[in-house]
């Protein structure tokens, strides 16, 4: 069985978020990986009996979602800060195909913000739908629950705790919603959706 490799993110100095919690952070994602084969090895052992092991392979099945997705969308996290902040070029295809969904990307950052700002643990997306050509925001609970099928993402902002509390404090929550923005390679962002389109 092929394993899933923990990637490695050149991280610059990022406003607001430390070093020691992007340290930590990425513990964290190397957790999702780990977790993610070991739970794809156990389905595998326990497959040789499936009908004897159906309950348990069915509890792994359901926490496989959750490891698989915090491995995944921590890579589209730590992926955005690569190579240092860069502008979305208002010449660029993802600029263009907010402003037709939203009318201007200011009512999708405000949008998308607000979104953000959902009580509880989990993540903002933005999507795009393949099918359709259509960008979506979205609020994900945990790692898994709520993620829109068929769609790809576009964006991952980890709004988990951990990724601003201990830089941020409870309070500070917006601050850090503003500085992920201020953070952002959008280069790396703007080839999410072209690989799409």
């Amino acid at each position: 069985m092929q394993k899933f490799i923990e990637k490695k993110f050149d991280l610059p100095k990022l406003k607001g978020i430390s070093e020691k919690t992007n340290e930590e952070h990425l513990k964290l994602y190397a957790g999702y990986v780990k977790n993610t084969n070991l739970i794809l090895e156990k389905m595998e052992e326990l497959g040789a009996d499936s009908e004897k092991n159906s309950y348990l392979l069915g509890e792994l099945q359901r926490r496989f979602g959750f490891e698989f997705d915090g491995m995944r969308n921590h890579e589209y996290y730590f992926s955005s800060f690569e190579d240092g902040a860069k502008a979305l070029s208002k010449s660029d295809a993802l600029y263009s195909a907010i402003e037709n969904e939203w009318n201007s990307f200011d009512a999708w950052l405000l949008r998308f913000k607000a979104i953000s700002m959902t009580r509880g643990i989990g993540w903002a997306v933005l999507y795009y739908d393949v099918q359709n050509k259509k960008l979506f925001n979205a609020w994900v609970d945990e790692q898994h629950l709520g993620h829109l099928t068929g769609l790809s993402p576009i964006l991952m902002m980890d709004m988990w705790e951990h990724s601003y509390v201990a830089d941020y404090l409870p309070s500070g929550k917006k601050n850090y919603i503003e500085d992920f923005f201020a953070n952002i390679n959008w280069e790396k962002i703007s080839k999410n959706f072209s690989d799409l389109i």
